[in-house]
């Protein structure tokens, strides 16, 4: 198994975009995200740890200007957090093991798969194209795209 963890090595090689968005909590301008379009099948890693989070089957256009989600892979790589920031009450997701802010989750998503929307800034996240993933080490994860 894999182990998925935040390194002083990964930290550097972020742009400064990316250190803001998830160290410092940041949020990049909507639509202005390298995967809001991205319709390729793949699954989507914490760009700090790597830790698989969520699946290109998984998600869908809901026109909110960062690419969003339906559910997380797997359960264990998200932790929700309270957001009382900005004068609001939301939930903050983060990787688990990267401990990378990730962006939000809302309850406006697609009732018929369960109502969630995991609101993702781009910045946060590395794609692992459907056709790599078996070398990039998530062979196990492919049945989740296909």
């Amino acid at each position: 198994m894999t182990e998925f963890r935040k390194t002083p090595e990964a930290l550097a090689r972020l742009t400064p975009e990316q250190y803001r968005v998830t160290q410092e909590n940041g949020t990049e301008r909507p639509w202005s995200g390298e995967f809001v379009s991205n319709k390729r099948r793949g699954i989507y890693v914490d760009i700090v740890s790597g830790e698989p989070l969520f699946s290109s089957a998984d998600k869908y256009e809901s026109g909110c200007g960062w690419p969003s989600f339906t559910r997380p892979i797997l359960s264990e790589h998200i932790r929700e957090l309270d957001d009382t920031s900005h004068g609001m009450v939301r939930t903050e997701v983060r990787s688990t093991h990267g401990d990378s802010h990730l962006g939000h989750v809302f309850e406006d998503g697609p009732v018929e798969e369960g109502g969630l929307r995991y609101c993702i800034n781009s910045a946060s996240l590395r794609f692992i194209p459907l056709e790599e993933m078996a070398e990039a080490g998530y062979a196990d994860l492919i049945d989740l795209v296909e």
